[in-house]
């Protein structure tokens, strides 16, 4: 589809930081404070080894992302690139599984949000909550990009705030300075059961889990498009991030293991609250149920921008109506937005009506696996786009930004995400994911093959003068 150079463009506003904080905002979600809980309780201490492997991929699909994005800085990002480089067929079902992947996602940080209010005001039903959140951040998102970029800044910087502290105080802890047991060592790490005592699969079957909560990283290809200077922004954006993931996931998940037995994490109350009551610090709770409000805010802010981006990436690429590509008078795709947020609420009131919260958890898994599938494509574009300057005739040598250790790390970011994906099918609560996930692929790609040939078909049947 040609855009017409006198209607609205999407704006180019946002600065380095927001992109960098917009693609944190999407990987922190309130699903790191509280479902930590549940990886815990399943994996032991070696849930550190689950998000060290979920870290090494996330740096490998956002060093993938990056060589793309600063080559064809475009809105829309892997959607675009899959169908110039894979095929439009598979551009149509990686796009509107990315759509579905936050629609289904976003509900459930509304409603985290909503239940931390809702124990501060029990009068208010925490579903009214969480349809509030959802207007703040509808509003946020169909404002200026920059406003958003800012609100955005703010409220992640909250969440790596807590999280430093929660570093210094858990270190404080293991080294003994703080409370009466002193240097705890491998105290809680190799005791109980060992560092895995569900044994080493127990690691790999947590992965669909602990890959939701590494989700949002790839905003920063989405953002690209509205960057000022994408050759600048977009490489210092994924070398911060993938330091970030570090300090804000690695070294805060091996304290926590570290000072707290694995029996007690759960998902009653943020593991990390848990962690420091046990020690004498009763306040924990109150501040990491604000952290956990921040956290549900910026994940719906951020994750709301990704997927209004996707589906506006998909009108223009012809795989949805094309009243979703207008944009307002600031450079906004608002009806992409809408629609979205209207999914968004759709699937709130599932999650409300549904007592036996069984949607929940299906939705969550069935995040995991549509958000692996556009990671994996990021990481096969890269290698397609790679292949293509080779049989043109370019070196890789002239590209602004390069992903290091090529083949290597592109073949592992695949690889791994499709082990991960296998060992899926061994876990009876997060199986479902695949029941749901692959026909919600195919089905898009069948839909846009079945068009397309009757496209062709009607042309060969038109009369010819």
């Amino acid at each position: 589809m040609k855009i017409n150079e006198e209607e609205p463009q999407l704006s180019r506003s946002l600065k380095t930081r927001h992109i960098q904080l917009i693609a944190l905002g999407g990987i922190i979600g309130s699903g790191y404070f509280l479902g930590t809980g549940y990886i815990i309780s399943t994996t032991g201490p070696g849930a550190f080894l689950s998000y060290l492997l979920g870290g090494i991929i996330v740096v490998c699909v956002m060093c993938c992302l990056g060589e793309l994005a600063v080559a064809m800085p475009i809105s829309g990002s892997f959607v675009t690139y899959s169908r110039k480089l894979i095929s439009p067929a598979w551009a149509c079902g990686v796009g509107w599984s990315y759509w579905l992947t936050w629609v289904t996602y976003i509900p459930s940080e509304m409603i985290a949000g909503g239940i931390i209010m809702n124990n501060y005001f029990p009068a208010i039903s925490a579903m009214w909550w969480a349809i509030l959140f959802g207007l703040i951040v509808t509003v946020i998102n169909l404002s200026q990009v920059e406003s958003f970029g800012e609100i955005e800044f703010w409220l992640a910087l909250i969440k790596i705030m807590a999280l430093f502290m929660f570093v210094m105080l858990a270190a404080l802890i293991f080294l003994g300075i703080i409370g009466e047991q002193g240097f705890i060592g491998t105290k809680f790490l190799l005791s109980d059961g060992g560092f895995t005592p569900k044994g080493p699969l127990s690691v790999l079957l947590t992965m669909v889990i602990v890959m939701v909560n590494f989700q949002g990283s790839e905003i920063i290809g989405l953002a690209a498009g509205e960057s000022g200077n994408p050759a600048k922004s977009i490489p210092r954006a994924i070398k911060n991030v993938s330091f970030r993931i570090i300090s804000l996931y690695l070294i805060p998940i091996l304290l926590l293991v570290s000072i707290t037995p694995w029996q007690k994490a759960g998902l009653e109350e943020s593991v990390f609250a848990t962690a420091l009551n046990s020690y004498g610090m009763p306040w924990a709770g109150g501040l990491f149920s604000l952290v956990v409000l921040t956290a549900a805010l910026s994940c719906s802010n951020s994750g709301l921008y990704g997927c209004s981006r996707a589906i506006f990436a998909l009108a223009q690429e012809d795989m949805a109506p094309q009243w979703l590509a207008k944009l307002n008078r600031r450079g906004v795709p608002q009806n992409a937005s809408l629609i979205s947020i209207i999914g968004c609420w759709i699937t709130i009131i599932f999650y409300t009506l549904d007592t036996t919260k069984s949607v929940y958890t299906y939705m969550l898994a069935l995040s995991g696996f549509t958000g692996a599938i556009a990671w994996i494509s990021i990481c096969w574009c890269q290698l397609k786009f790679r292949r293509r300057l080779k049989k043109n005739g370019k070196d890789a040598s002239s590209l602004q930004y390069r992903t290091p250790f090529f083949p290597y790390l592109t073949h592992f970011g695949i690889w791994a995400q499709i082990a991960c994906l296998f060992f899926v099918a061994y876990n009876e609560d997060l199986r479902t994911s695949l029941y749901l996930g692959v026909p919600l692929l195919l089905l898009p790609i069948l839909w846009y093959k079945a068009r397309e040939y009757s496209r062709l078909r009607a042309l060969s049947h038109a009369p010819t003068d």
